[in-house]
């Protein structure tokens, strides 16, 4: 498969009265049409600001400092607004965590979305409709003929989500970054989303990056795997080997902190301690003080380590598949 997306030691920065906050510190990865990354870390890891950085949604005191990040060999690092726009939602589309910040509230839903449409290509109003009633009848909204003319404060806080959802499979992108978009639905919900968003990427060979804290989901949706701590990836491989056995001692405590029906009434594993502020982070490993397999060696920068075929952690010494937390 060829490569749609190239992001090569993207490093994005916040340059704050407080000092340089690095959210994004030398991020690479690569993601073909079809393909699907899972962007898996607590909150504050660099998920989120990764993904803005690919749509040039950085606003100032950010920006992105190094690297470079190639949609369909295009560098869209300094390409200039126009361009960005005419990008944005037909080619590259980005599902919201929070669907206010796609919903405008005094707009009827009807005419956001035909909105989208007619921006991007020449159609009528009328087939601009009907596309749009067809997309939210697919997100799960019911009677979408008529639910289409209400506002959003009309909906529910999962219903506003699934017309977010709708709104970004309009113009059946090429890239979509769904940022945790599921995140507010209910079980069944999120499981007819996550399946129409499977047959989207298998019907148009659309590639996705999905942002998400829910490992379990994640498994379920993604090809591969980067799990991300203090605006790096530690871990990176295919979905099953990430899983199934984790190298890094993070990936390893983000799993074992998973509640398990064969453990009932058991304290749940954690990981000690909180995330760092990437504005005091440690020397050498950034997650050395909670780490239980940290020592003398970890007090140097960890370098990326190969452990499988299209498989690698940043760790001086990766850990074996039976190690736990």
């Amino acid at each position: 498969m060829s490569a749609l997306l190239e992001v090569e030691g993207l490093k994005t920065h916040f340059f704050t009265r407080a000092g340089v906050v690095k959210a994004v510190d030398g991020v690479s990865f690569s993601l073909a049409e079809g393909e699907v990354l899972g962007l898996v870390g607590e909150s504050g890891s660099g998920k989120t600001v990764a993904n803005f950085s690919i749509l040039g949604l950085v606003d100032p005191p950010g920006r992105v400092v190094e690297g470079s990040i190639r949609f369909r060999g295009e560098d869209l690092v300094g390409a200039p607004i126009s361009r960005m726009r005419k990008l944005r939602g037909r080619d590259i589309a980005m599902i919201f965590q929070d669907p206010m910040m796609t919903l405008t509230p005094v707009l009827r839903i009807e005419t956001q979305m035909v909105e989208t449409v007619l921006a991007h290509e020449k159609v009528s109003a009328k087939a601009a409709r009907d596309r749009a009633i067809d997309v939210l009848a697919r997100v799960g909204i019911p009677s979408p003929a008529e639910r289409i003319r209400a506002y959003p404060h009309q909906f529910s806080g999962g219903m506003r989500q699934r017309v977010a959802i709708a709104i970004a499979l309009l113009h059946k992108p090429a890239l979509i970054l769904a940022d945790e978009p599921t995140t507010a639905l209910d079980v069944t919900i999120q499981g007819q989303i996550i399946a129409e968003m499977q047959k989207l990427v298998a019907e148009t060979g659309a590639a996705m990056i999905w942002v998400s804290h829910d490992l379990a989901v994640v498994e379920t949706i993604a090809d591969k795997i980067a799990v991300m701590y203090a605006g790096r990836i530690v871990e990176y491989g295919r979905s099953g080997d990430v899983i199934g056995q984790p190298a890094h001692p993070y990936a390893r405590g983000l799993l074992d902190s998973i509640p398990s029906r064969t453990t009932p009434g058991q304290h749940l594993n954690q990981i000690p301690g909180m995330a760092p502020s990437v504005l005091h982070l440690p020397p050498g490993c950034a997650f050395q003080p909670r780490c239980r397999f940290a020592d003398a060696a970890c007090a140097v920068p960890p370098p990326i380590v190969d452990t499988g075929e299209d498989r690698w952690a940043r760790c001086v010494r990766p850990l074996a598949p039976e190690a736990a937390l």
